[in-house]
C-alpha cells in the first residue's frame, strides 16, 4: 500500500479534506465527537498528520529562526553565558510558535548553511559573520546580528562592553592599583571578536586617563588550561601585576585559580575582576567582581529585533545598545601595602 494521504482519511470517513486538515490544525472548528472519528480513522489507516514540509510550503514560512553560532554545540553548552542567551532566543521565540535551529558556522561546507529553511536567522559572535551574513541577504533571509560590527543595512544588537570595561578599570584604579594586567580572549585568523575588542578599548580609556600601561595577555576560550598559563606567566613577573582586568568570568575564575597556585590571596595580594556576571559569579569563592551584562535581555532583544524585521520597519530603528553595570564583590579591594 501506498502512502496514506489527508485524501484518504477524508475518504473513509465521509467528509471533505479541509475537514480532516482542521482536525490536526484547527480542533476548536470540529465537534470533539466528529474529531473523534476522523483520528480514530487515521490512526486505523496509519496517517500520522499533514507533511510539515508541505504545510511550510504552503504558509509561505518555515516557522523556525536559525541561529548561527561560532562554536561546536558542546563548546556553546558549556559557556554559562552562551547557554543562557540561546535559552531566552529559545523562550521568546516560542511566544510566537516559533522554533529554533542550532546553526553552528563551523564545518566544510559553508555553503549549506543558507539552504536550511528558516523565515530568519540571529547571528551571534560568529568568526566569519560577515561571509553567513551576506550569503544569507543573498537569499532573502532577514538577518539580526549580535555581539558584532554593525553592519550597514543589518538589525543588530550589542552590549555597551566598552563603558562595561572602562567602569572596570577605574574601579581598580580608584583602589590605588597602578600595576594591572589584562587578560583577553586571542583573535582568532584575521578575524576580532567584537566584545573583546570592545573590552579591550574600555579598560584601555580608564587606564590611559591614568597614566598606566598595562600588561597584557591574551588566551583562547578554551581549553582552560590556556588561560591558567598565560594568567601564571603575568604573576610569575618580577613587577606582577596587583589588579587583573579580565575577558569573562570563566577567565577570571582561572585567575583565581592561578594566583592560588601560586601562594597568592584574592583580593589581599590581587584584584580580579571579570566580565559577564555569569551563573557562577555570585557564588565563586572569592565572589567575583564583574560587570554585567543581562544575557536574557539581549537574547530577547534578538527576537524582538528580527520580529520587527520580518514585520518590515526599517533597519535605522533595528539597532539595540544594551548597557552593563559594574557588581563590587569580594575579589577586589586596595592595593597591597609593600612589605619591608
Amino acid at each position: 500500500m501506498g502512502k496514506v494521504t489527508l485524501q484518504d482519511v477524508a475518504d473513509a470517513v465521509g467528509v471533505s479534506r479541509m475537514t480532516v486538515s482542521n482536525a490536526f490544525n484547527r480542533p476548536e472548528k470540529l465537534s470533539e465527537a466528529l474529531r473523534a472519528r476522523i483520528l480514530e480513522a487515521a490512526q486505523d489507516l496509519g496517517y500520522g498528520g499533514p507533511d510539515p514540509s508541505a504545510r511550510a510550503l504552503a504558509r509561505g514560512r518555515a516557522g523556525t529562526v536559525g541561529l548561527l553560532l561560532s562554536d561546536g554545540l558542546g563548546e556553546v553548552f558549556g559557556d554559562p553565558v552562551a547557554t543562557e542567551f540561546l535559552v531566552a532566543v529559545g523562550d521568546e521565540l516560542a511566544k510566537s510558535s516559533l522554533a529554533l535551529t542550532l546553526v553552528p558556522t563551523t564545518g566544510d561546507h559553508p555553503d549549506s548553511r543558507g539552504d536550511l529553511p528558516m523565515d530568519g536567522a540571529i547571528v551571534y559572535v560568529c568568526g566569519q559573520g560577515a561571509a553567513d551574513i551576506e550569503r544569507l541577504r543573498s537569499r532573502g533571509t532577514p538577518v539580526v546580528t549580535v555581539d558584532q560590527v554593525p553592519t550597514d543595512g543589518v538589525p543588530s544588537v550589542n552590549v555597551d562592553d566598552r563603558a562595561g570595561a572602562r567602569a572596570a578599570a577605574e574601579h581598580v584604579v580608584d583602589l590605588g592599583h597602578r600595576r594591572v594586567g589584562l587578560v583577553n580572549l586571542a583573535s582568532t585568523g584575521t578575524a576580532e571578536n567584537q566584545p573583546a575588542l570592545q573590552r579591550n578599548l574600555g579598560w584601555r580609556d580608564a587606564l590611559a586617563a591614568a597614566g598606566i600601561t598595562p600588561a597584557e595577555v591574551r588566551a583562547d576560550f578554551r581549553p582552560a588550561a590556556g588561560v591558567h598559563a598565560a594568567v601564571r606567566s603575568l604573576l610569575e613577573r618580577e613587577d606582577r601585576p596587583t589588579a587583573l582586568l579580565c575577558f569573562s568570568d570563566v577567565f577570571a575564575a582561572q585567575a583565581v585559580r592561578a594566583a592560588d597556585d601560586l601562594g597568592l590571596r584574592v583580593p589581599e595580594d590581587l584584584s580580579v575582576v571579570g566580565f559577564d556576571d555569569a551563573s557562577f559569579a555570585g557564588t565563586y569563592r572569592p565572589a567575583l567582581t564583574t560587570v554585567r551584562q543581562r544575557v536574557g535581555d539581549k537574547g530577547r532583544a534578538a527576537v524582538d529585533v528580527l520580529l520587527a524585521s520580518l514585520a518590515g520597519e526599517p533597519v535605522e530603528t533595528l539597532r539595540r545598545l544594551l548597557p552593563t553595570e559594574l557588581v563590587v564583590r569580594e575579589s577586589t579591594g586596595p592595593v597591597p601595602v609593600p612589605t619591608t
